[in-house]
């Protein structure tokens, strides 16, 4: 039978067991000077009292410092165990609240150092100082940001920005004449605050008032979009001034609004969310939500599509997925109008979407 290996001893518990050694040792000492002051050593039998206090005093605390000593270490293993899901931010504004906690307790607590029994003032001042200490780690942890923003660039810490989800967000005219922003609030993908400048809103009846059929349709549909959204639950439509009256441009104006007010930009139109963004302005553009959830389409892969009309070089034809992606199929110009089966040679990805290139079936190459 092998030998048990010893058990190595803890550094840390062995420590913390020297700290109550110490303790208990000196407060022995301290109680034998009290008695031998008293002339209370007669029943010792001639024994030293201060090396008996020593004695007593180091037992004792090598006793309960191994115990004390384990509890702490017990103790601080729970306490990293709970923190070890927090971000280190949520730990320093936790920490710096309690430092303004421990500060405002001291300033307000000091008068009971006025009271002249020590025995009761040190306890009522620790007490003090511990509940404002924990109340101002509970307010910072609860007001981490802005608490990181007070205190926390001095010390190379900043708050985390808040997610663009969370932000209100200006929505553009090309959003309301769309009008499928309303399946994706329905949807619950999309909700909050939405702002709607009184600019969208004036290009959206100017359209509304256009001699032309189709812009009239279309601003019309975009004023319709915004008077349900508005009756959506989870949505705060809101109208707002124009807050840009020296900028002459819409899509100008949503850009210094959305820099100004720290707002995202609800869009589907492209080139406005390029430069937004290079702007450092947060973009919610819905077209590429679009792309996004698009089915993938592989070379090689079999589709059925709807060829629609000629294509621009000879003998294509062009047609459309079921999600809107543009089929180009080489030798299609002879089935314009029959849906057919096409097989995908190769796929295309442009910044305003995906386009496919297909060829006919050998069975589908003439309708």
């Amino acid at each position: 039978m092998s030998p048990r290996p010893a058990r190595v001893p803890n550094a840390v518990v062995e420590l913390l067991r020297l700290c109550v050694v110490v303790f208990f040792a000196g407060l022995g000492y301290e109680l034998a000077q009290v008695a031998e002051s008293r002339g209370s050593t007669d029943a010792l039998g001639g024994v030293d009292p201060v090396w008996l206090g020593l004695l007593l005093g180091t037992a004792i605390g090598f006793v309960l410092g191994g115990v004390l000593g384990r509890a702490t270490e017990r103790s601080v293993a729970a306490a990293e165990r709970q923190l070890a899901g927090q971000s280190a931010e949520h730990v320093v504004a936790g920490v710096f609240g309690a430092v303004v906690g421990m500060i405002g307790a001291a300033a307000v607590g000091w008068p009971i150092f006025l009271i002249d029994n020590r025995t009761l003032a040190v306890p009522l001042f620790a007490f003090v100082v511990v509940t404002l200490g924990m109340l101002g780690y509970r307010v910072g942890v609860a007001r981490r940001d802005g608490m990181l923003g007070l205190f926390g660039r001095s010390a190379g810490l900043v708050p985390q920005p808040p997610a663009t989800a969370l932000l209100p967000r200006l929505v553009d005219t090309s959003v309301a004449i769309d009008g499928r922003v309303l399946d994706v609030v329905r949807a619950g993908f999309l909700g909050g605050v939405m702002l709607v400048p009184a600019p969208v809103l004036a290009e959206l009846q100017g359209l509304a008032d256009a001699p032309d059929d189709l812009r009239r349709s279309r601003g019309r549909r975009g004023i319709e979009v915004l008077e349900t959204l508005r009756r959506e639950p989870g949505v705060d439509v809101q109208v707002i001034d124009d807050e840009a009256p020296g900028v002459p441009e819409v899509d100008a104006k949503l850009v210094r609004m959305a820099l100004d007010r720290g707002a995202a930009l609800l869009t589907l139109d492209t080139n406005l969310a390029r430069t937004a963004a290079l702007a450092g302005i947060r973009v919610m553009n819905l077209h590429a939500l679009t792309l996004a959830v698009r089915p993938a389409v592989t070379a090689g892969e079999e589709v059925p599509v709807l060829v629609t009309k000629p294509g621009k070089e000879p003998g294509q034809g062009v047609g459309y997925l079921d999600d809107g992606t543009m089929v180009v199929v080489e030798r299609g110009r002879q089935l314009v109008g029959h849906e057919v089966t096409v097989q995908v040679t190769s796929v295309l990805t442009t910044a305003n979407g995906r386009m496919v290139f297909a060829r006919p079936l050998p069975a589908e190459a003439h309708p």
